[in-house]
């Protein structure tokens, strides 16, 4: 035997999944086994490697027993001349397997080695190689001596900064996830301690194989991704608290005798541990602080506004008037999860302002001496609901928000290709159509060879081609990459990243299921679900009351600004009859956001419905603009039309009204500007 690939898994699947189909690739023509020890997942793992992976021996733990007895556990069966130890939420080239016995072949001083490894967007990861926690090496890092001087050699021993990354060298350790041994080794020096949960194992492997006598190497020839981390996110570990406990424990096996080292290095991973804790902690105060500054603003605008100097205040009131405001609002936020669950909630953070300026109100009421304009209050307030809920609601239009499970994401997709053009991108483009607020814009695909650029592939063109997809990146300013597995080798890939790491791209990876899109900040589900047995916000009465309060407001401005114009002027044009239609909202008959009015802007809705959609349910007026329209192709299907209804009267809000609006409008723009561009060129 070869090799023994060891994983150990916890809670990871489409990750794992993803790392299984590249050992599978990398694996051929050699004889590997590998192993999946589960540290009792309870998203699937195992069946996932059972049913699709039947090769692989899988070994299921009933409790977490850690990295390290976990791994020591398949080392035991393990039967291959060398061992590696590799993380799930990892990603190897086709030849990477082959490179690192070779290059044991080649070095027959080496006990232990570990390759490049590149962070999901292309940069180097810098812990792949590294050197032990000496007294100046600590100091360097805690200090921040190493981030300041990374190309000194005085000072960037921490991550080894000051060497170049494309060179093989000798190193003191590399990173735990991906770590290959010895047979001869390994017999030397024993498996990972068992002392160390998770953290600190690797470090003290390496240590113990170079006290054994073996050299540890760090391999630039061939590179992995890495996504880092993925297993903490989905645990209830402290993940913080369990690294610098590993760090202790180290410091406490192997540098006892030194008592000054000791005292040193404790003292390092005391202040180390310490700041680390207290950026986490302190990463909600700053949306506390955001939005006291906010309402602050808003109060600081609406005195300036109305009453023509913000000084008015007396000295003795001013703590009060810019304080509570804010402090209201911020409790009320707090309580409603905007700090912890619900940061990025538009309508929440609405909730929260309304409550707290009635509140307020109220206070104003009993507490005469601050009673200075009640209208104050009410532009105050009105401006706080612009501003507190308008930060989240672009930070999730510009797609940076993390949003929990079972939130709305934005209907503006970050600018998207896809790497491959066959039967398998072909799907993952299908699923995200499917995905109404995926949150990916499809600009393209990217074929293998130049030679297809400017054909049509289910209505979208090839814009580019493996050797310039960085031109297309910036040109087009894409921002998400996504990777069909199927359609591309993992070095193909690992090239196309590693060329783009200084570029701010996020690469995601489709695995040959086409279940999941990984990538470094999340995990998007492509799997639709049927929408059965869900309540409609579009059939709430809260929710049909504001909607038509929304058309009359907007609508009677629309007419005042838009319609008249238009109506005099004799403009025609889609964008015309659109505003000639305004009276018909203002007087309820159609809507602003709604259903198609037009067999051209979509299939019609039957009555009598396919697939699996309800029979019964009303899906709301026809209106100016929608869901439907702003998907407009001409290859929309039917089945794709239902989604789109269903999929508005499932989430229904002015908020989300707006963002079509908003859209619609956008589109009109952009189609007038190249109908402009077009005509400058004929």
């Amino acid at each position: 035997m070869d090799l023994s690939v060891i994983i150990v898994n916890y809670n990871v699947r489409q990750f794992l999944e993803n790392a299984l189909a590249s050992l599978t690739r990398a694996a051929a023509g050699m004889q590997v086994e590998i192993f999946v020890v589960d540290n009792a997942s309870s998203d699937g793992s195992v069946e996932m490697v059972r049913a699709k992976f039947p090769g692989v021996t899988v070994m299921e733990n009933s409790v977490n027993v850690g990295f390290a007895r976990a791994n020591n556990a398949a080392i035991r069966r393990a039967q291959g001349k060398y061992l590696l130890l590799v993380n799930p939420d990892t990603v190897v080239q086709e030849d990477t397997l082959r490179t690192m016995v070779e290059f044991f072949g080649s070095h027959p001083d080496a006990g232990l080695a570990g390759c490049k490894i590149l962070n999901p967007d292309g940069t180097f990861q810098l812990p792949c190689r590294r050197s032990f926690p000496t007294p100046w090496v600590a100091f360097t890092k805690i200090f921040g001596l190493s981030a300041l001087f990374p190309g000194s050699r005085l000072f960037g021993r921490y991550n080894l900064t000051y060497l170049d990354p494309d060179r093989t060298y000798q190193v003191d350790a590399v990173s735990g996830s991906f770590m290959m041994i010895t047979r001869a080794a390994f017999e030397r020096v024993g498996g990972l301690d068992e002392s160390f949960f998770m953290y600190g194992e690797d470090l003290d492997w390496c240590y113990r194989v170079q006290e054994s006598g073996f050299r540890v190497y760090y391999v630039h020839s061939t590179q992995i991704i890495h996504f880092k981390g993925e297993s903490t996110k989905r645990s209830e570990i402290d993940e913080i608290k369990l690294f610098y406990e590993a760090m202790e424990l180290f410091v406490e096996k192997h540098f006892r005798k030194s008592g000054i080292v000791r005292l040193f290095l404790h003292l390092g991973i005391l202040v180390r541990a310490g700041a680390a804790s207290l950026s986490r902690w302190a990463r909600p105060l700053v949306q506390v602080g955001l939005d006291a500054l906010l309402v602050d603003i808003a109060l600081f605008l609406s005195a300036w506004m109305y009453l023509g100097n913000f000084l008015r205040f007396p000295m003795n009131a001013n703590p009060v008037v810019w304080f509570v405001p804010a402090l209201m609002v911020v409790a009320t936020a707090s309580f409603l999860g905007l700090y912890t669950v619900f940061k990025y909630s538009a309508s929440r953070a609405a909730v929260a302002v309304i409550v707290s300026y009635v509140l307020l109100s109220a206070v104003v009421f009993f507490a005469k001496e601050f009673a200075y304009s009640r209208a104050v209050v009410i532009l105050s307030g009105l401006l706080s609901i612009l501003f507190i809920p308008g930060w989240r609601l672009v930070v999730r239009v510009r797609g940076k928000a993390a949003l929990r499970q079972g939130e709305r994401g934005s209907l503006y997709g970050r600018p998207t290709v896809i790497v491959g053009s066959g039967p398998s991108a072909q799907e993952v483009l299908r699923k995200l159509r499917a995905r109404v607020d995926g949150g990916y814009e499809v600009l393209g695909f990217i074929a293998k060879q130049s030679t297809t650029i400017g054909e049509k592939i289910s209505g979208v063109e090839v814009i580019g081609s493996m050797d310039n997809v960085g031109k297309v990146i910036k040109e087009r300013g894409v921002t998400e990459v996504i990777f069909a597995t199927d359609a591309v080798s993992y070095a193909d890939m690992l090239s196309v990243i590693a060329r783009s790491g200084s570029r701010a791209v996020n690469f995601r990876l489709v695995p040959r299921s086409l279940e999941a899109i990984i990538g470094k900040t999340r995990i998007d589900d492509l799997d639709t679900l049927p929408l059965v047995d869900i309540e409609y916000n579009l059939h709430k009465p809260g929710h049909r009351i504001l909607k038509r309060l929304f058309d009359i407001v907007l609508s009677g401005i629309l007419l005042v600004l838009c319609y008249v114009p238009v109506r005099v002027s004799g403009r025609r044009g889609a964008f015309a009859r659109r505003v000639l239609l305004l009276p018909q909202v203002f007087a309820g008959r159609i809507s602003l956001v709604g259903l198609p009015m037009e067999e051209s802007e979509g299939p019609s809705l039957s009555d009598q419905r396919q697939g699996g959609w309800p029979t019964e349910i009303e899906l709301g007026p026809k209106g100016l603009t929608g869901l439907v329209q702003i998907n407009r192709r001409d290859d929309l299907t039917l089945e794709e039309t239902e989604r789109y209804a269903m999929y508005y009267a499932k989430n229904q809000s002015v908020v989300l009204d707006l963002e079509i609006l908003s859209k619609a409008i956008a589109l009109h723009l952009k189609k007038e500007r190249r109908m402009r561009d077009g005509e400058g060129s004929s």
